[in-house]
C-alpha cells in the first residue's frame, strides 16, 4: 500500500521560508499571489494489505519521527 503524507505548520506558526517565497514570487511578478506557506511531503510504499493496521502504522510514523506536533499539522491519504 502506497501512504502520502503531507506535513504543513500550523497557521499560528511563523514561516519565514514562504515568506521569502512569497516576496520573491512578487518580486518576479506574481502580484496575486496573497499568502505562502512551506511543508513536506512524503510517499512511503507500506507492505501492508489491511487498512487499518496501515493507518495505525502511518499515524505511528508521524507522531512519532515525521512531524513535530506542536507546530506542524499532517494528513494521510491512502492508494
Amino acid at each position: 500500500m502506497k501512504i502520502s503524507i503531507t506535513i504543513t505548520l500550523k497557521d499560528d506558526v511563523l514561516d519565514p521560508q514562504g515568506k521569502v517565497v512569497n516576496q520573491t514570487l512578487k518580486n518576479m511578478g506574481y502580484r496575486s499571489i496573497e499568502n505562502v506557506r512551506q511543508g513536506k511531503y512524503f510517499e512511503i510504499n507500506l507492505n501492508e494489505k489491511d487498512e487499518k493496521k496501515a493507518k495505525k502504522i502511518s499515524e505511528e510514523i508521524c507522531e512519532k519521527l515525521l512531524t513535530n506536533t506542536v507546530i506542524e499539522n499532517y494528513s494521510i491519504s491512502y492508494k
